[in-house]
């Protein structure tokens, strides 16, 4: 069940009372438990994993199920094999010109002089070069110059909206809706009131029949604004289905061009699961066509040479980073563990497409592993471990000393060790980072990840369906969501002192917002597949328990109306101008909530790899885009 599965084989004993965690009960206990021959080093590949759904017996005559997972897709030399040039001085010397003629776009904006800009355009131009570098994945080069920008666009802001310019007479949709989108991810306070002002004598929004291209283009960038709703703005969703619908007929009158693939890319992905690398890959693609980019001081040639660059510049970092994940990957013993998915490079793409910044290499790598060890506890908690088994290894896991492994199954020393390694390793340089020991936080959050399994592995035992409530908060523990992104965030030149780290982790309502909608959409999408194993329990299965009478489309309706709530809470928690943490500080635990949430857009893109995620894969990390 991916990264939010729940329900481990039951053993044919009762379940014992909970273990303490001293050395002599653990070891009493540990003679109980026969062990397998599974060893932790080795350099084999990985074998193939296209097993049954059917319960196995394993050679100590305890019966073990396995998921029907394919093999890792991704093996040692096919990553060795890639190559590319773009690692070569010349490349980043050329990128750096780049960037300084763009930084010149940027100031010319801000000159006196009415020959270089309009007032009766300078809003729109500001808003939409912010919106483009932002859009082709090129910002971080330029954050003094935005900032500049909005604050000026924000000068201008009313009630009413803004027009092209600040001369203008009338606002209009395009630039109110674009800078309203703008200034609002970049958490200044506008209120989605604004938009109301583009609604008929009847409260209802409206365009013109002909639908030309400026006013698509206008109710496109509405509907991109409709995207980052807060709780309660009811004019946000009118917005959003007004503009979704308008859009959908929009693509059967227009021709094919770059903006029927920019509208197509919106649709498809709206903002929570459009990972930014993936938008940069496509927006690359769409602005080069279109005819509609220019603008009297921006060389829109030169921001589409600087987004290739960077974009291929970077893709020559994964590759040393894929190269070193790989040898970390086969060093920890992870290939001699056949019973779990191997999905370490598809975890390593979605944290490159949501820090792709070169300086966040501990991010991505920390993320790749983190998610690749909770994927082993998922198949070893929900499938081949028994729960005699499995509560041993919870126990031995809290007494954090390698010798507690000694009363482990074999199979499970060899988890135990990369858990136990990876954690340590990983706080090493989040120490480096934040200055402080952070180890406590990490153990205590594992800690908390593995006693979710076990209450989840009680309640199968003994054949309890829990209540909707109950399910929900153990299963926004059990999502792994905070234990994929604790340590990484911690290794980012960004500082969480620790009144900063309680309002993005545990117990923060963004931790607990961005654990649920995993939680909620990874079942939306894994039920079935975990129903036809025997497991029961997931919110659907719940919420119908607790209303007699509901089918599993009323459960679904159900789930999916809470998500809606959901996002639209973590976009308040996120940009919420009033908060006294900075964006920047929440922003990675934010994202890292729209790469899970990405995962499960289309099926289980954990388990079934090989289609949209594999894309994304090429897309993002494996294939580089043409100069």
């Amino acid at each position: 069940m991916a990264l939010v599965s729940v329900a481990p084989m039951a053993s044919r004993s009762c379940l014992h009372k909970s273990l303490s965690s001293s050395a002599h009960e653990l070891k009493t206990i540990c003679r109980t438990i026969p062990t397998l021959g599974m060893s932790r080093r080795g350099k084999s590949a990985t074998p193939s994993m296209s097993m049954s759904l059917t319960t196995t017996v394993s050679d100590d005559g305890v019966q073990r199920r396995m998921g029907d997972f394919h093999s890792n897709l991704w093996n040692d030399d096919f990553i060795q094999s890639l190559s590319t040039s773009y690692g070569e001085p010349s490349y980043r010397e050329r990128a750096e010109r780049l960037i300084g003629e763009v930084k010149k776009m940027f100031n010319s904006m801000s000159s006196e002089d009415g020959e270089l800009i309009s007032p009766h355009n300078d809003l729109i131009q500001r808003v939409w070069m912010v919106d483009s570098v932002e859009r082709l994945g090129i910002e971080r080069h330029f954050k003094n110059e935005i900032k500049s920008a909005l604050d000026y666009v924000y000068s201008y802001w009313s009630e009413k909206g803004i027009g092209c310019g600040r001369e203008s007479v009338v606002a209009d949709l395009n630039s109110t809706a674009l800078g309203f989108r703008t200034l609002r991810l970049h958490g200044y306070a506008v209120s989605a009131d604004v938009l109301n002002l583009f609604k008929d004598q009847n409260g209802q929004f409206a365009c013109s029949p002909s639908q030309t291209e400026e006013e698509i283009r206008s109710v496109l960038n509405l509907y991109r604004a409709s995207l980052i709703a807060f709780p309660g703005e009811k004019v946000m969703e009118e917005a959003e289905i007004f503009s979704a619908k308008y859009l959908e007929e929009s693509l059967q009158k227009i021709s094919v061009s770059s903006l029927s693939q920019e509208i197509r890319d919106v649709l498809e992905y709206g903002w929570h699961t459009y990972l930014p690398r993936m938008e940069a890959r496509n927006h690359i693609d769409v602005f080069g066509q279109d005819t509609q980019n220019s603008k009297s001081c921006i060389n829109t040639e030169k921001l589409l040479e600087l987004a290739k660059l960077e974009f291929n510049i970077f893709h020559s970092l994964q590759k040393r980073e894929l190269e070193y994940l790989v040898r970390w990957w086969k060093d920890s013993g992870s290939p001699q563990m056949t019973f779990c998915r191997h999905r370490h490079v598809e975890y390593y793409t979605l944290a490159s497409c949501i820090a792709f910044e070169p300086q966040h290499s501990g991010f991505r790598l920390g993320f790749a592993k983190a998610c690749h060890i909770i994927t082993i506890l998922d198949d070893m908690y929900d499938t081949f471990g028994t729960v005699d088994e499995l509560e041993l290894f919870t126990a031995a896991m809290k007494r954090w000393d390698p010798s507690a492994a000694d009363c482990l199954p074999e199979y499970m020393k060899g988890v135990y060790l990369i858990l136990y390694d990876t954690v340590n390793e990983t706080s090493r340089e989040a120490e480096k980072a934040q200055g402080r020991d952070t180890l406590d936080y990490a153990r205590r959050a594992w800690d908390d990840y593995l006693d979710s399994y076990m209450q989840e592995a009680k309640w199968i035992a003994t054949g309890y369906l829990p209540t909707f409530a109950e399910y929900y908060e153990n299963g926004k523990v059990s999502s792994g969501h905070r234990t994929s992104a604790l340590q990484p965030i911690l290794t980012m030149d960004i500082p969480f002192p620790p009144h900063i780290l309680k309002e993005v982790d545990f117990p923060s309502k963004l931790n607990d917002l961005a654990s649920a909608i995993l939680r909620l959409r990874g079942d939306t999408r894994c039920y079935k597949a975990d129903r036809a194993r025997g497991e029961e329990a997931s919110s659907i299965s719940c919420y119908m328990k607790d209303n007699p009478g509901a089918t599993e489309e009323d459960a679904l309706d159900h789930i999916n109306a809470m998500i809606s709530d959901v996002i639209r809470g973590l976009n308040w928690e996120l940009l919420n101008p009033n908060s006294s943490v900075p964006i920047s500080s929440k922003k990675h635990v934010f994202d890292i909530s729209r790469a899970f949430h990405y995962g499960y857009k289309y099926r289980d893109g954990y388990s079934v790899a090989n289609i949209e995620t594999k894309s994304l894969v090429r897309r993002t990390v494996i294939d580089p885009v043409t100069l």
